[in-house]
C-alpha cells in the first residue's frame, strides 16, 4: 500500500519531520538494514583480522593497502553518476503515475451522450464502459505483477465480470504475435458507431467527442506499455551499481583505522567504529535502494502504485455515473446567496484567522508623491 505522509507536514514546525523517522514501512531503514548489516559485518571482520590474526610484516603490507585503496577510491565518481540516475528515475517514475489511465472524462460523456433510460440504452452505457475497465486491465496485467497474481489467466477477467464468454471467444479466435489490449478499443468503436446508427448517440459531435477521449485513454495505456517494454537502458543501471558497489567494497579496507603509533597522515585516531563511513554507506547505498524501488512502481514494493485498487475504483465510479446517476438530478432550488451580490461562506473559529481582505496590488499601499514648489507656482500659473 502507498504510504502517505501528506497531512504530517502539512504546516511547517520545529522539527516537523523528525516524526517521518519513525516510521518503519516504506522507510530506508525497511530497505537498507540487510545491506547495512552485512557491510558493517564486513568492516568488523576485516578489522579483527587486522588487529588480531596478522603478524607484524602482514599488518605493514595491509596498511600501505588500505592506504592505497583510501586515496583511489575517492576518484569513483559516486555522486554524479548516482544523482544523475536517481533524477533520471523519479522523473519516470512521475511520468508513470501521471499518465495512469482513468476513465472519468470518458464516464462523464457516455453519461451525457449515449441516451436512452430503457434496458437497452442501459446496456449500451454499460458495455462501452465495461470495454473501457476491460482495456485498462489487460495493460496492468501485462506491467504489473499484482494485478497479474490477481488475474493470471483469461478465465479469471471473465469470471470477474470484464468480459462475457462470447467476447472472450472472440478474443481468442483472434490471432495475434501481439499484446491484444487494443482489442477492446476496436469493440468501443464499432459500439459507438452503431449507436450513433441507432439515434443513441445523437449528433455526430458527441460521437466524435467520444471517440477523442477514447484515443487520449488508448495513449495513456500504450505509455505504460512502452514505459514496461523500454526501460532505462541496462549498461547505465550496471554502471551505477557497481560504482557504489565497488566504491563500499574499497572503503571495507580503505578506511579501517590503523595503528597510530606508525603516524600515517590521517590516522591520528583509532576509534573502532567507522561513523562517518557508516553513514556515507546508508546516504549512497540508501539512494541507489530509492532508485531500485522507482525504477518499476508497478511491482509490490511498499511505495509502489495501487493498481488492484484502481482497477476496483474505476470500476465502480464508472458504471454508477453511466447506470444509476444517468439523468438522475437533483431538484434545482435557490442557492442561500440568490439574492446577495456580494456572497461570502461563513468562517469557523478555527478558520478565523484566514479571512483576509483581498489583494489590490502590491503598490495600494504606497503614498502619491507630493508636488515640489516650483510645480505648484507652475501650475498656479
Amino acid at each position: 500500500m502507498t504510504v502517505t505522509y501528506s497531512s504530517k507536514v502539512a504546516n511547517a514546525t520545529f522539527f516537523g519531520f523528525h516524526r517521518l523517522l519513525c516510521k518503519w514501512r516504506g522507510s530506508i531503514y525497511k530497505l537498507l538494514y540487510r545491506e547495512f548489516l552485512v557491510f558493517a559485518g564486513f568492516y568488523t571482520a576485516i578489522s579483527l583480522v587486522y588487529r588480531l590474526l596478522l603478524t607484524g610484516a602482514q599488518k605493514r603490507y595491509f596498511e600501505k593497502l588500505s592506504i592505497y585503496c583510501d586515496r583511489y577510491a575517492e576518484q569513483i565518481p559516486v555522486t554524479f553518476v548516482l544523482g544523475f540516475y536517481v533524477t533520471l528515475v523519479v522523473n519516470r517514475w512521475w511520468n508513470q503515475f501521471v499518465n495512469l489511465p482513468w476513465p472519468d472524462r470518458l464516464m462523464l460523456l457516455i453519461s451525457s451522450s449515449v441516451h436512452g433510460r430503457d434496458e437497452h440504452g442501459r446496456l449500451l452505457r454499460r458495455t462501452l464502459m465495461r470495454y473501457v475497465n476491460l482495456t485498462s486491465l489487460l495493460i496492468f496485467r501485462s506491467v504489473s505483477t499484482a494485478v497479474y497474481k490477481r488475474f493470471p489467466t483469461m478465465d479469471h477477467v471473465v469470471e470477474a465480470g470484464f468480459m462475457t464468454a462470447d467476447e472472450r471467444k472472440l478474443f481468442d479466435h483472434l490471432k495475434s504475435p501481439h499484446l491484444k489490449y487494443w482489442v477492446p478499443f476496436i469493440w468501443f468503436g464499432n459500439l459507438a458507431a452503431k449507436a450513433r446508427k441507432e439515434g443513441r448517440i445523437r449528433d455526430s459531435v458527441d460521437l466524435q467527442s467520444l471517440m477523442t477521449e477514447m484515443n487520449r485513454y488508448r495513449s495513456w495505456c500504450s505509455l505504460l506499455f512502452g514505459y514496461d517494454w523500454v526501460g532505462i537502458p541496462l549498461v547505465y543501471t550496471q554502471v551505477v551499481t557497481l560504482a557504489v558497489y565497488t566504491f563500499f567494497f574499497a572503503c571495507l579496507i580503505g578506511r579501517q583505522f590503523l595503528d597510530p603509533t606508525k603516524g600515517y597522515a590521517g590516522h591520528d585516531l583509532d576509534l573502532y567504529v567507522p561513523v562517518f563511513t557508516l553513514l556515507q554507506f546508508f546516504f549512497y547505498a540508501g539512494w541507489l535502494k530509492v532508485a531500485e524501488q522507482l525504477i518499476n512502481p508497478f511491482g509490490e514494493d511498499d511505495d509502489d502504485f495501487e493498481t488492484n485498487w484502481c482497477i476496483d475504483r474505476n470500476l465502480q465510479v464508472s458504471l454508477l455515473a453511466v447506470d444509476e446517476m444517468h439523468m438522475s438530478l437533483p431538484k434545482m432550488k435557490r442557492d442561500i446567496y440568490w439574492d446577495d451580490s456580494a456572497a461570502r461562506p461563513p468562517y469557523t473559529l478555527a478558520a478565523a484567522d484566514y479571512c483576509i481582505p483581498s489583494f489590490l496590488g502590491s503598490t495600494v499601499q504606497m503614498t502619491p508623491p507630493q508636488p515640489s514648489q516650483g510645480a505648484k507656482r507652475e501650475s498656479g500659473a
